[in-house]
């Protein structure tokens, strides 16, 4: 089918990102304000949900309805809490700072995974300058939560550079992963790792290559196990774009954006079909689709 796109609210300006349904509205990120906003459908109307945020990129919903998110400005990884406080998963790794936490993802057992890559300008004033790299690599980590309350960190990737969304698939065997470099040495790319019992990551599999055009930023799985993702922009290659991949990294779906360089998507709405996207730009858009999401939290 092909896709029709509808602009729900004005453009904020500056990236929108982390959608991410929480039963009867939308949560995202407006990441420059260092704000969550909360799309209702009923009234079409947003509103602040939280501030003070710390440039907040990806977000996501674990099976209790918690929600969790990756603050850039603070370089950590955090659960907001009923009461208005954030408890902190991890803010470094090996006694160095992490770089810009971007995405995550959390698996069956509760175990939270997210990148950690370093893009230029991603977070405050000081995320402009490269020196401000703590770290020596970008990578995948899983944090592991423990009994009394603690959470270790684990780097799981060594052979990604500025990796981006992450999604596991339909029987978390399987965690898809955007390489989305920028430099033209840097791959852009959509991998898939084997979960491996002990939590560590197998050997990747190149499921799409983009070449020198920009690779995904955020994906969603929907009930069939595809890969809905947002990538692409006007500088080059087919433009900004969805794309639906299978499985085995074959294209089955792509619907142009009428908006440079979408972020992320999820789905959402009563049954959860329909599809929401931010962008660089700070648009919302809404797309009525024919497929399903998969998501932690609500579950049909």
């Amino acid at each position: 089918m092909t896709l029709k796109f509808e602009l729900l609210i004005e453009p904020y300006g500056g990236t929108t990102e982390g959608p991410t349904w929480d039963g009867t509205g939308l949560v995202f990120t407006h990441i420059p304000a260092s704000e969550i906003m909360r799309y209702d459908p009923v009234t079409g109307s947003s509103s602040v949900f939280r501030s003070g945020t710390n440039c907040a990129n990806g977000l996501m919903f674990d099976p209790q309805g918690r929600l969790y998110a990756c603050e850039g400005d603070a370089r950590r990884v955090v659960r907001y809490e009923a009461d208005g406080t954030a408890t902190v998963l991890a803010d470094r790794f090996e006694g160095r700072q992490f770089n810009i936490p971007n995405d995550l993802a959390i698996d069956l057992e509760g175990r939270v995974w997210f990148t950690d890559p370093y893009y230029e300008g991603a977070a405050g004033p000081w995320s402009q300058d490269r020196s401000n790299k703590d770290l020596d690599h970008d990578s995948v980590y899983r944090l592991d939560p423990g009994s009394d309350g603690s959470w270790s960190v684990e780097r799981v990737t060594y052979d990604t550079t500025r990796p981006n969304g992450l999604l596991f698939s339909l029987d978390h065997k399987t965690l898809y992963v955007a390489q989305s470099g920028r430099e033209p040495e840097e791959f852009r790319q959509l991998r898939a790792y084997p979960v491996e019992d002990d939590g560590s990551l197998g050997s990747c599999s190149v499921l799409h290559d983009f070449g020198a055009h920009r690779g995904i930023d955020g994906m969603c799985l929907d009930l069939e196990g595809n890969i809905v993702a947002t990538a692409g922009f006007r500088q080059g290659g087919p433009g900004p774009m969805i794309y639906v991949f299978a499985p085995s990294g074959q294209v089955l779906e792509s619907h142009p954006t009428p908006f440079d360089r979408p972020t992320n998507c999820t789905f959402g709405g009563p049954d959860l079909s329909t599809l929401y996207i931010t962008t660089v730009g700070g648009h919302l858009l809404s797309a009525q689709t024919e497929r399903v999401g998969r998501l932690h939290f609500p579950t049909l």
